[in-house]
């Protein structure tokens, strides 16, 4: 009896789980110290921002924004990024996956002094789902995005899901 109550109470946190909007998601995890900005703002051709993606290698080779500059997650150097970024002023736009990952570097460049700091609403996710192209490791434009594992793939809507690559089985 323990072990039906434990499974049929699995499947109802799975279920709850997997109902969940975006925007219910990014609350649960986010506080919101970064201001978000949508993804129909940033692809606006008046826009300009530095674009910084605070995934991790294997996802950024996978896919990433045309524009964005590698700065990883576990291996984010904010001194690194002073050093190439010296205007604490100039637009900034960080994304991860779905813009939780996004947000913790967001704040570590505004404890850093930058004062023009975004998080990309919904990261590569939204991203793609909403039409916007991506390009792979050697430039060209690709279909596939790294959904970091089977279960944060429920986000991505459009798109080829990639869970590991050669790199992440080795």
């Amino acid at each position: 009896m323990k072990h039906l109550f434990l499974l049929l109470f699995s499947f109802i946190s799975v279920e709850a789980i997997a109902q969940k909007t975006l925007d219910a998601l990014l609350k649960q995890h986010n506080t919101n110290e970064v201001p978000y900005i949508s993804v129909e703002a940033l692809a606006m051709p008046k826009t300009k921002a530095i674009i910084f993606d605070s995934r991790e290698p294997q996802e950024y080779a996978v896919s990433h924004l045309k524009e964005a500059v590698f700065v990883g997650y576990n291996t984010f150097n904010i001194d690194s990024i002073q050093e190439k970024y010296p205007d604490k002023n100039e637009k900034i736009v960080v994304y991860c996956s779905l813009g939780i990952r996004s947000e913790t570097t967001g704040k570590k460049l505004k404890k850093a002094g930058y004062t023009n700091v975004y998080n990309l609403y919904g990261g590569i996710f939204e991203w793609k789902n909403k039409g916007f192209s991506l390009i792979d490791s050697e430039a060209k434009e690709t279909e596939k995005v790294h959904t970091f594992n089977k279960a944060w793939s429920k986000w991505l809507k459009n798109g080829e899901k990639i869970y590991e690559t050669e790199d992440t089985k080795k």
